[in-house]
């Protein structure tokens, strides 16, 4: 599952064609184009041995040879040409075809069709508003080789003319087959590029859990190797502690350093227990001993949190005034946790945590009153690497500069759950804070069913 932020990113990566055209593409269809001119007029010419305006078409077709040459020269292929200069391009495509059907019968040409192909174009590429102006331009040239053009070339001596009516017919099926192509073309070139945005958020949440599973690695690897070091600082600050004795100025300190170490040692175990180990007593909890559980260790940090749950105010079924009782995850409960250690790092004062729930869904919400998220972040929030804590914050909360990594596997492990993740800043009427909304459908917190059928009446409350 992916938050807000990450569709608008994909929507630009995916649509990077989508007004915009490579210079190759439309240098490789005027070539092509060009070549078939070529034989066409020649065919004409020399086999068929009509009358063909040779110096004026030969001029038209060496002119746009000319042009592809030179963008080849002064451009590599991969150039990406902006919309108004790939229409430009696409114009001059239309007025030098009709200039050469102007040389050669105008609308009674069986190749006149072909005016259609740079509108085509452009409607698989180019923004809406200018393929309506090419179509346009198509238009109007068909419109004028209705009435103005050479005479088709034709046997001597034998007049080629098609009846006003006829050809007026062939301007309106020009017309018609326009509007139907470019409609069709459009739409599945739309299609198209929705089919590649969610192929690349597919890619995308394969790759976070990708990272994330190194990440699982890593988080064993670390738990072993770090278990021998922290009983170490665990039994020398025991040693100092009771060497110094309770007068000691130092053993505040002391005291302290052991528990933060004690911490750490039960933060590895829970985070490499196995699922199996827990006990059935304790395999649900509501969404209430979900926040007690994840705020318990920040309670003493100085600030002030406050707790609410209850239903939304249009609850009105008891079953669903019920508070929502799930299985107990520990990924889950990391992931809350850590978002919590966020803002009572970055809290100035307060912390609010409130849930709110109905027959559909349960959102959590967590907000402070400290600086809040920097606006240029907001929409890379969750990214692996990306850290929003400023030196300064960091000199504050005693933590060193970090590398976000903390957020991204919180995030990701929430979004395992089923739960969607925003983050923003609070809006009008609040401190100035940062928040960040935990919704997940009602149906996670399911509790599922234990040996002792009184687990489920503790969990309720």
């Amino acid at each position: 599952m992916l938050n807000r932020a990450q569709p608008r990113e994909l929507h630009k990566l995916v649509q990077v064609g989508d007004g915009q055209v490579r210079l190759a593409t439309i240098v490789r269809l005027r070539w092509i184009a060009l070549v078939g001119q070529l034989i066409a007029i020649l065919v004409v010419a020399y086999g068929f041995e009509f009358p063909v305006p040779l110096p004026h078409c030969l001029t038209l077709i060496a002119l746009s040879a000319w042009l592809n040459v030179f963008l080849t020269i002064r451009f590599p292929g991969s150039h990406r040409l902006s919309p108004p200069v790939a229409a430009a391009l696409l114009t001059y495509d239309i007025l030098q075809l009709t200039a050469l059907l102007y040389f050669t019968g105008g609308i009674g040409n069986p190749f006149v069709f072909l005016i259609v192909a740079p509108v085509t174009v452009s409607a698989a590429t180019l923004p809406t508003r200018f393929t309506i102006f090419l179509g346009l331009i198509a238009l109007l040239a068909a419109f004028g080789l209705t009435y103005d053009y050479w005479p088709l070339p034709w046997y001597e001596n034998l007049k080629f003319e098609l009846p006003v009516l006829y050809k007026f017919g062939i301007f309106t099926a020009i017309a018609a087959g326009m509007i139907f192509i470019a409609l069709y073309v459009r739409r599945l070139a739309k299609e198209g590029r929705e089919m590649s945005t969610a192929l690349a958020a597919t890619e995308l949440v394969l790759a976070s859990e990708q990272k994330l599973h190194a990440l699982d690695g890593l988080a064993a690897a670390a738990a072993h190797e770090l278990g021998t070091p922290l009983s170490t600082i665990v039994l020398v600050t025991s040693e100092l502690e009771r060497e110094m004795g309770p007068d000691d100025p130092r053993a505040e300190d002391i005291a302290l350093l052991r528990s933060q170490a004690l911490r750490c040692r039960e933060i590895l175990r829970t985070l490499t227990s196995k699922p199996s180990a827990s006990d059935p007593m304790h395999d649900t909890q509501s969404i209430r001993e979900l926040i007690d559980d994840a705020v318990a260790p920040y309670l003493e940090y100085g600030k002030d949190v406050f707790i609410n749950a209850m239903p939304m105010e249009w609850v009105t079924d008891e079953d669903v005034a019920k508070q929502p009782v799930g299985a107990r995850q520990p990924g889950v409960l990391y992931g809350v946790r850590n978002i919590i250690e966020n803002a009572v790092d970055f809290a100035e004062t307060r912390v609010d945590i409130s849930a709110r729930w109905d027959a559909e869904k349960v959102v959590l919400e967590i907000a402070d009153d400290g600086p809040g998220f920097p606006p240029e972040l907001l929409n890379a929030l969750g990214d692996p690497y990306l850290t929003t804590k400023s030196q300064n914050a960091a000199r504050r909360t005693s933590k060193a500069y970090g590398l976000g990594l903390g957020f991204f596997i919180a995030k990701t492990l929430l979004e395992r759950s089923g739960a969607t993740v925003e983050c923003g800043n609070r809006g009008e009427g609040h401190p100035v804070g940062a928040i960040v909304r935990i919704t997940w459908p009602r149906s996670f917190f399911v509790a599922p069913r234990v040996g002792n059928k009184q687990a489920l009446e503790i969990a309720r409350g």
